[in-house]
């Protein structure tokens, strides 16, 4: 009974993330969650799990590095965010109805917070590397 109910919620999570890559919301991260779960019991999710996870990773690498990406990735989210906002205030936009409406505006502050946390990570990496190596106490790494 516990591999049908896993097996039902992995694959309506993947389902839901699938069909919100292309439409307003955070489809990435449905599919993610959703191959997660098939995980917990199916051998087979493991390989496309772990696929997702190195794209995820590499994604935020890139964001970090690149101030012009992060500032891109901004404004994206800023515009789905006001998009969203102006669907709740009562402005009539096509295809954006109350639900999808809180949706973009959730992805947009999920994205703002992937910048800032692949932003945050790119500083500790570049300040870790610009400490001095073997010196006791300072935290460096102790180089060969």
């Amino acid at each position: 009974m516990k591999t049908v109910v896993i097996a039902v919620l992995g694959g309506l999570l993947t389902l839901a993330g699938i069909g919100l890559l292309v439409l307003p919301g955070p489809g990435f991260v449905l599919v993610a969650a959703g191959l997660a779960v098939l995980a917990t019991r199916f051998s087979w999710a493991k390989k496309p799990l772990d696929y997702a996870k190195d794209k995820a990773e590499q994604g935020i690498e890139e964001v970090g590095k690149s101030p012009w990406r992060a500032a891109g990735a901004v404004l994206a989210a800023l515009a789905l965010v006001v998009v969203g906002g102006l669907a709740l205030a009562g402005v009539d936009l096509p295809f954006v109805n109350t639900l999808s409406a809180v949706v973009l505006i959730l992805s947009g502050l999920f994205l703002v917070g992937t910048v800032v946390f692949a932003r945050r990570q790119e500083r500790l990496e570049a300040a870790k590397a610009d400490r001095p190596a073997g010196v006791p106490g300072e935290g460096g790494a102790y180089r060969v």
